[in-house]
């Protein structure tokens, strides 16, 4: 994560379907390490069921990100394979690390149907069978005759897969199982009846497992990416993302690397030869610090930290509990007890295992998850995931852009500032005052290798006020001043160190030493 680490996500529900995305984040790559971005969140580049218009998820080929003409198009939604490793190169020259968003649990978009037998199941409350065994219409069968068999021979059929959402003879959906799959055993396994998506593979099937393993190594080789993020990880058992990051890890490093690591030196004005014990995966005979995110949608930070504990540590998890703090007090309209924000976060109980976010693209207005955080109130989450010690704060540029199609407006002023408060100020000891139901805050000391560094935040989802704040000896006798446009006076710390800091109705004040810049 590095010194203060920011990820970006780089994209959301509602990014045009024109090929343009990778293109333009090479031109984009400046302006985020100028945000203090140190790494970026791309979307799935591997060709999806709908071609050029799917957003990816719905995983067709692992391996075609946009170079063989299948599914109606060579290029994917966001560009094509060439474009897509231009994008990589410019984030690792900038020093912009890059993650990429996988979706290995299912497929979609079968080539052919297969006669299988099989059981009906209704999802809801599930499992439960629904007649006998009888053989149906699958589409189950991946053979994809665009890419000839580049980089994979393998070819996927209804042995691989645990259950199926579609009965082509039916033209209707219905959850299937295949091969036997005892359904007491899926639920255990982190798969779910009632939300099902295309032909879900049997992650224990041995093939299916060393294909998966094969295709980390491969895309890491091709990409040089450096971490991945899982899409619906509850749906993936714990040790397969840790043998896939493994996989990943080992893997030799790409032309991608190399390439970037030449920019890099030759920007520092030197030959631009590469040094083959490059940090970045630590030498030839070390592996690659592969950083690995998983989305488990789920509010209750036990079966978050029992998933992250599943990979032996290898994961982060998005901090999913806090994000519903926030949307719940975001609509609450100021009945919301804020000395409890922070309640069940995995800030709070595993932070160097939180990755935290306000919204996202599933829980943006429109989003298959739909939650989100209500407009007055983001300037004081983001204040929480950008400005406190706990937690790898992740970025959404939906609200940094804003989002027209669906009324999200864009937060740049504001998200600008917060950005410079956190390279510059957010540092040293944390001192939390989440003590009052209208009102709460916290302060950090600063440190010595960031001058000036240090700030006291204070926020209301009420009428507003002030509370009595330690900042630390260091700063008594000076003035602080609010960054944010808040308060509109200034303050003097006390000799012992503290400050009677005021937030207006409704808002976020962030104090830093006067006279100091953003």
């Amino acid at each position: 994560m590095g010194d203060n680490g920011l990820l970006v996500q780089y994209f959301n529900a509602n990014t045009p379907a024109d090929q343009t995305l990778w293109t333009q984040a090479v031109k984009d790559a400046p302006v985020l390490k100028k945000m203090g971005a140190t790494a970026v969140w791309f979307p799935p580049a591997t060709k999806a069921a709908r071609g050029k218009d799917d957003v990816g998820y719905a995983t067709y080929d692992l391996y075609d990100l946009g170079e063989f003409n299948q599914k109606g198009s060579v290029a994917t939604k966001y560009g094509t394979k060439e474009e897509y490793l231009a994008a990589i190169k410019a984030m690792k020259a900038a020093g912009i690390d890059v993650y990429a968003d996988v979706a290995v649990r299912q497929k979609l978009g079968a080539d052919k149907i297969e006669a299988v037998s099989a059981n009906d199941f209704n999802g809801r409350p599930g499992p439960q069978m629904i007649g006998n065994k009888r053989t149906v219409g699958a589409l189950s069968k991946f053979t994809f005759p665009g890419r000839k068999s580049k980089y994979s021979k393998f070819k996927w059929n209804w042995q691989h897969f645990e259950k199926i959402d579609w009965k082509q003879d039916e033209f209707r959906q219905r959850v299937i199982e295949l091969a036997g799959m005892d359904p007491e055993k899926a639920a255990k396994e982190f798969s779910k009846y009632d939300y099902i998506i295309g032909s879900e593979l049997d992650l224990y099937n041995q093939e299916v497992y060393d294909e998966l393993m094969n295709w980390a190594a491969w895309y890491e080789t091709m990409t040089g990416v450096d971490g991945f993020r899982f899409q619906e990880a509850e749906y993936v058992p714990g040790w397969f993302i840790k043998d896939f990051s493994l996989a990943a890890a080992h893997a030799e490093k790409s032309k991608v690397d190399i390439e970037a690591e030449q920019d890099v030196k030759a920007a520092d004005g030197s030959d631009g030869a590469v040094d083959g014990s490059s940090t970045d995966n630590g030498g030839a005979d070390e592996p690659k610090n592969i950083f690995v995110v998983g989305d488990f949608w789920h509010w209750n930070k036990d079966y978050l930290n029992g998933y992250i504990d599943s990979t032996e540590g290898k994961a982060a998890m998005f901090d999913v509990p806090l994000h519903f703090n926030f949307h719940d007090c975001s609509y609450d309209e100021g009945d919301y007890d804020l000395s409890r924000l922070l309640d069940g976060s995995l800030m709070m109980s595993n932070p160097t295992k939180a990755v935290t976010f306000v919204d996202n693209h599933e829980s943006q207005p429109g989003g298959i998850l739909e939650s989100d955080v209500r407009e007055w109130f983001k300037p004081l989450a983001y204040a929480i995931i950008l400005l406190r010690e706990q937690g790898y704060p992740c970025l959404f540029m939906g609200d940094y852009q804003g989002i027209a199609a669906v009324k999200v407006k864009s937060k740049k002023t504001i998200l600008n500032k917060l950005l410079k408060l956190r390279k510059k100020y957010a540092y040293g000891v944390q001192h939390d005052y989440f003590d009052h139901p209208d009102g709460g805050g916290f302060t950090r000391e600063g440190d010595a290798e960031h001058p000036d560094s240090g700030l006291a935040v204070i926020m209301s989802d009420g009428v507003g006020g002030t509370k009595r704040m330690y900042v630390g000896r260091q700063y008594a006798g000076c003035h602080f001043a609010d960054v944010m446009g808040n308060a509109k006076y200034d303050i003097k710390i006390d000799d012992e160190g503290c400050g009677e800091f005021y937030v207006n109705r409704q808002g976020v004040a962030v104090w830093i030493k006067k006279g100091c810049k953003l």
